[in-house]
């Protein structure tokens, strides 16, 4: 029936999809590991948001911070030398080290405006000098530097997100062209034998898998997916596969919870069964007749 094809191929489709899509996450997460990317952006942040882009100053004595990085001397080698770089910093703890990398009297709250005015970089001395005469107290000080690194985090973490979706693209368009995933190509085969999809169905309605396994790879390549003649001939049919190709890269950029969510709603419904509207006319007299009262 229309109906239980056009189920059966958006199970194909979306187990595809999300399969593509945790290849992809898994391939980025053990490059952003292998390159320390979220390490790296972050030291980024500390020093542009303290203007010191040679790592000499500020930025340098801030991150260098027993609370910042636990495991530096608090001299270090240069920046390319630091080998322990975090991956995260409590706003808190920022905070505290800007405060201990500037006064000279520690405890003392008034002789901190002193030291505030010997910040070598003008913008970055009028905004602590901003929220000091605004604080009420050290403690009040300190909330508002926490707050002012977590609103240039946000913004650097967003700069991370928009990096992090074009690998994502990519990857995932380097994934489809190896291993020739079509999506225009896998839609009409799908549409002509949505039998194929059939063998997904226990798996659909399981839960998202969290990491990949051998019962994902063996499920998804029983799917029309592939190389039949290598290297491709240039043509309009090429031109297709290479469409196809670009739609299942993009696929990858919803991430693998959406389709494997999605798939399990689709089962569901596939699950139902037909419409009693819809069983034939033998079937919905015998149903009368059994439902019918003894006399």
């Amino acid at each position: 029936m229309l109906g239980s094809t056009v189920l059966e191929v958006a199970i194909g489709l979306t187990f595809c999809y999300g399969t593509v899509a945790l290849i992809v996450s898994t391939l980025q997460e053990a490059l952003a590991a292998a390159f320390r990317l979220r390490a790296n952006t972050l030291l980024a942040g500390v020093k542009s948001m303290l203007n010191d882009p040679s790592f000499d100053g500020l930025a340098r004595a801030v991150y260098l911070h027993p609370l910042v990085n636990p495991h530096a001397d608090g001299i270090g080698p240069p920046e390319r030398a630091v080998r322990t770089r975090p991956s995260y910093i409590d706003p808190a703890h920022f905070a505290i080290a800007l405060v201990d990398s500037l006064w000279r009297v520690p405890g003392d709250f008034v002789q901190l405006a002193g030291a505030i005015e010997t910040i070598p970089d003008p913008q970055v001395k009028q905004v602590v000098r901003g929220l000091y005469g605004r604080a009420r107290d050290l403690q009040h000080f300190q909330d508002m530097l926490a707050g002012w690194f977590d609103n240039a985090m946000a913004r650097m973490s967003g700069a991370y997100k928009r990096r992090q979706l074009l690998v994502s693209l990519l990857l995932a368009l380097l994934l489809a062209i190896l291993f020739n995933i079509d999506s225009i190509h896998l839609f009409r085969t799908l549409w002509q034998q949505p039998t194929l999809a059939a063998h997904l169905h226990d798996m659909a309605g399981a839960p998202m898998p969290g990491a990949l396994n051998p019962a994902l790879f063996d499920a998804m390549m029983a799917l029309p997916i592939g190389w039949t003649r290598f290297p491709p001939v240039a043509g309009a049919d090429f031109a297709l596969q290479v469409a196809g190709w670009i739609v299942t890269a993009s696929t990858a950029l919803f991430g693998a919870p959406f389709w494997f969510d999605l798939m399990q709603r689709v089962v569901r419904v596939r699950s139902t069964g037909v419409r009693p509207g819809d069983l034939p006319p033998a079937l919905r007299v015998e149903s009368k007749v059994a439902a019918a009262p003894l006399p």
